[in-house]
């Protein structure tokens, strides 16, 4: 007799890309909801991403980008599906429930920085979400997004490689060049890095892009550098670089126009994030 196949324990099944039926039913329900009470909005995250990309993983929960001014709507109509939903963060979040599966309602990023504005609904994709017909958050947005996301636990730097990978030849490089205007830097990084990544595509970014931003960082070089001491790293992370604002006597840009953040905002993220720090020790203690 043959004997059975052993399996490596060292090689692990993928995760599925698709969540499970009760969550799928949640997020349809959800949609259907905000669909039949006129709210605009989009569908983002990984949905969006499988979209442009191609790239499938395993998908945790729904996210939908709204406007500012459409946010407590959004929530209101899936509380009123029968789901628990809230504004959990003033300036850029809401969350709904339905047993372990989740919803993010968007409206800015965690930093302030890309509020969801009307461009965002006029240059969205149509697309398919679990059999639903939805708009999806435009590439340029999501790069846009993602390139701030740099936490030590979350680097989305492969996601906007991957999303240039895909789409850099159609991508209205005009809108993202504007977008990122005040932080050029940051989108200056994430295209040396995609040319670092993928050299064989590196024409596939406009060479008046590139240009235009080494002329600027050209121009910084040859300028004196700012006397007061700024730290733009809390837009990057908001964890990492609180000891420069917090006692190495940084100014936070977080609190510096056009960033969308207030004094109280801030301290409401720092306080969780000492909060999520003091249960880390103390669960970490626990298993000593």
């Amino acid at each position: 007799m043959q004997a059975a196949q052993q399996t490596d324990p060292m090689v692990e099944t993928s995760p599925p890309d698709q969540p499970g039926e009760a969550a799928a039913q949640f997020y349809r329900h959800a949609l259907a909801a905000l669909a039949s009470a006129g709210v605009p909005h989009l569908v983002g995250g990984g949905f969006a991403f499988a979209h442009y990309t191609n790239v499938h993983r395993y998908t945790k929960d729904l996210d939908l980008f709204v406007r500012p001014q459409d946010a407590e709507w959004a929530i209101g109509t899936i509380a009123r599906a029968g789901y628990r939903a809230e504004i959990v963060a003033p300036h850029w979040l809401g969350k709904a429930h339905s047993g372990e599966a989740f919803i993010d309602v968007i409206f800015s990023s965690g930093n302030g920085v890309c509020v969801v504005d009307d461009e965002w609904l006029v240059h969205a994709e149509p697309g398919q979400v679990l059999d639903v017909s939805v708009l999806l958050s435009p590439a340029e947005e999501m790069i846009w997004s993602k390139a701030f996301v740099a936490e030590r636990e979350r680097y989305d730097g492969a996601d906007i490689g991957h999303l240039l990978h895909a789409r850099a030849r159609g991508l209205d490089w005009e809108r993202l060049f504007r977008r990122f205007d005040p932080h050029w830097h940051v989108l200056l990084s994430h295209l040396v890095l995609f040319r670092f990544a993928y050299p064989s595509q590196r024409d596939a970014i406009p060479r008046w892009v590139m240009q235009a931003l080494l002329a600027r960082l050209q121009r910084e070089l040859d300028s004196p550098a700012p006397e007061e001491p700024l730290c733009q790293g809390t837009l990057l992370s908001a964890r990492q670089y609180l000891p420069d604002v917090e006692q190495w006597g940084f100014r936070d840009a977080r609190l510096d126009p056009p960033v969308q953040m207030t004094a109280a905002d801030i301290a409401k993220l720092t306080r969780e994030i000492r909060e999520d720090e003091a249960d880390a020790r103390n669960k970490a203690g626990g298993r000593r």
